[in-house]
């Protein structure tokens, strides 16, 4: 596989001598948390700032994602680079690869995937720890927001797999907010209808505790395009409520 470069950033990449998968790899920066070192290898992540553009960087080595279509694994990162093009493909707002590339070096497999800083969003983590102090059109804002990011996600027919608020960014322009997804390494096609929907967005209301009921119906009512008052509301309300009281049970 050739190594990938986002046509809009490889000159800015060019500029600092860092065109190529070994430069990359070799280049000294302070990583953001410590190195992830399951599955056999290590991956850590590392921030990195360019004519006032902001990159994460990402390397690992041996770091492998087992699956019954590459059952002797592959670079969890090149998983994720593939599920960023599916998305950018789909038309699902999601975070921008800059470059991806692996390469086989005496039996070790390394890879890296760089992708644009999301510096003018913010997490929904983030917004949820601020949610009273923000005002009635902020918060329906943002519910419809991630209402109409999960329409979109599942009408193109992906079930994101960690739909959580800590991978949902989300920005504001005045006071309408926009949503985007990151961390897309689990996406996979949706292949059992409104189950594997009520699977992908109940691990998001139950991670919002401060989001009343009225307020979860509001966000399914953008995502079913109806009113949060309606039967259809009221159905999956109700099949969300029973997935949340069966994972607390268990």
């Amino acid at each position: 596989m050739s190594d990938f470069f986002a046509a809009a950033d490889r000159g800015l990449l060019e500029r600092h001598g860092l065109a190529d998968f070994n430069t990359l790899w070799e280049v000294q920066l302070d990583a953001v948390d410590e190195p992830n070192t399951g599955r056999g290898g290590w991956s850590s992540v590392f921030r990195l700032e360019l004519e006032g553009s902001g990159f994460y960087l990402k390397r690992q080595s041996n770091h492998l994602t087992r699956t019954f279509n590459r059952p002797f694994g592959e670079p969890s990162f090149s998983r994720e680079f593939r599920n960023i093009s599916r998305y950018q493909t789909l038309g699902i707002p999601a975070l921008q690869a800059v470059f991806f590339g692996e390469r086989l070096i005496e039996g070790e497999r390394r890879a890296i995937l760089m992708t644009r800083a999301l510096d003018s969003w913010t997490d929904l983590d983030t917004l949820l720890q601020q949610w009273s102090t923000l005002s009635a059109h902020q918060r329906l804002s943002i519910l419809q927001a991630c209402g109409q990011l999960a329409r979109t996600l599942h009408t193109a027919g992906q079930i994101h797999g960690c739909f959580y608020p800590k991978h949902i960014f989300l920005r504001s322009r005045a006071n309408v907010y926009v949503a985007q997804l990151i961390d897309l390494e689990k996406t996979r096609p949706a292949l059992f209808g409104w189950r594997d929907r009520i699977r992908d967005l109940e691990p998001l209301l139950r991670r919002a505790p401060v989001w009343t009921e009225a307020e979860a119906r509001e966000l399914l009512a953008t995502y079913l395009q109806g009113l949060a008052n309606s039967e259809l509301v009221d159905l999956w309300w109700q099949r969300l409520s029973k997935r949340n009281s069966d994972k607390e049970a268990r």
